[in-house]
């Protein structure tokens, strides 16, 4: 927030209809720039206006009557200013409007809704999910000082232009220390959460009608990486002469046989390992990102991995399956990773859940309603995505959708 503000408060008479000799009485408010009009709701005879010194002409009654209610006027609008300039709250021209309307007390601000979102949030979401509204909220502060020269708006001021205008800024910010521009998708997510916090006013009745009533996102469709079984044979056969390079890769290919995220696998401990509707031992936890139950059978190198670890130092200190490591950490490393075993795609850790969908499970004819399963998915339709890349899984499909056709020819050659 600015520590100083430029501020100046202007009478003009605006003549609204020529052919009428009054003109309607404003109090121009000036910020940094920026400027409301108030109305007075008071007239006055434009031949008795000065135009120049911004008061009413000569020592008549009405002059006078006019003159010390525009002084008092001034006094009340400044006394406003000092009153937010004194709490150290934002200084607007229409917040200074407000507050001599009476309005502060019912009209509510954006960033009193994200203040008010942040506190009702940090509870009850996944702490990755909370960062990202973080970053989302810079976006909006970014957008206010630099778009819109203030560092808060009513909410009755958010409305489709708002909106739009807040997107432009986003797919035109480069954001420091990034190659590029953000993508449309990351566009498209900021404004998401924007929505999800204005709902949130909709719904407390602090806005009267939803901005986004006729916003629509649109999402560039992009394919899921993932490791072929090519790939993941020699990560998983390579042998790392670094130690943290090694547990990384551990890491890895316990979530390819898992399908389980990084914050899921971080947190994992023998509590977690229980005997499932088959006997054998399963992964039972919750989802960090949305609680959603995750119980996934342990496979063989799956096992091997919690092997691994059982009698580790530090999985002895941590009480934990696996070495904790931070999933910054974890992604720079994958990089090292990847070189190592001439793997030339982008490895991140939430490759490996990808892998575990596609080269794992769907390409081995696992059903895509028990790999949903299997991902805590809750809409198969967010499985599917992974199914429309298994194109290996199509083509053996298909081969043997015509071998049975051609068995079913010759026999009715045979038969006829």
């Amino acid at each position: 927030m600015r520590s100083t503000n430029t501020f100046s408060i202007l009478f003009v008479a605006n003549q609204k209809k020529k052919n009428d000799d009054q003109a309607l009485l404003y109090a121009r408010i000036t910020v940094d720039g920026k400027r409301v009009n108030l109305s007075l709701k008071r007239k006055i005879d434009i031949l008795l206006w000065d135009a120049k010194k911004k008061r009413a002409k000569g020592t008549s009654s009405e002059a006078r009557q006019i003159n010390l209610y525009l002084d008092q006027t001034h006094t009340q609008l400044f006394q406003c200013y000092q009153d937010l300039k004194f709490k150290g709250e934002l200084i607007t021209a229409q917040l200074i409007k407000a507050s001599y309307g009476g309005e502060l007390e019912t009209s509510k601000t954006l960033q009193e809704l994200i203040d008010y979102h942040t506190r009702k949030i940090e509870s009850t979401l996944a702490p990755g999910t909370i960062i990202n509204f973080g970053i989302t909220e810079n976006y909006i502060k970014r957008f206010l000082i630099t778009s819109l020269k203030t560092t808060d708006v009513f909410l009755k001021q958010l409305d489709y232009k708002f909106i739009c205008d807040f997107e432009t800024f986003l797919h035109r910010y480069w954001p420091k220390g990034h190659p590029k521009t953000m993508n449309h998708n990351t566009v498209m997510k900021h404004l998401q959460r924007l929505r999800k916090m204005v709902t949130l006013g909709f719904h407390m009745e602090w806005v009267d009608k939803d901005p986004f009533m006729r916003w629509k996102p649109t999402w560039e469709k992009k394919e899921r990486e993932f490791l072929s079984e090519n790939e993941l044979s020699n990560l998983e056969t390579y042998n790392f002469p670094i130690e943290r390079l090694e547990r990384v890769t551990d890491l890895f290919v316990f979530s390819c046989y898992t399908g389980i995220s990084y914050a899921d696998i971080i947190t994992l401990n023998k509590f977690n390992i229980s005997k499932g509707i088959d006997g054998n031992d399963w992964i039972i936890s919750k989802r960090q990102k949305t609680k959603i139950p995750i119980k996934v059978p342990i496979l063989e190198k799956a096992q091997e991995m919690i092997d691994k670890y059982k009698d580790h130092p530090m999985t002895q200190i941590t009480e934990t399956l696996f070495p904790v490591i931070t999933n910054e950490k974890l992604n720079l490393y994958l990089k090292e990773v990847a070189d190592a075993c001439g793997i030339k795609k982008n490895l991140t850790f939430h490759m490996a859940r990808h892998t575990f969908a596609t080269t794992v499970t769907l390409s081995n004819g696992v059903p895509i309603e028990t790999v949903s399963k299997l991902l805590s998915h809750t809409k198969i339709s967010t499985t599917q995505i992974y199914a429309r890349v298994v194109e290996r899984k199509v083509s053996e499909d298909m081969e043997d959708l015509k071998a049975k056709l051609q068995i079913q020819r010759n026999s009715n050659s045979i038969s006829s």
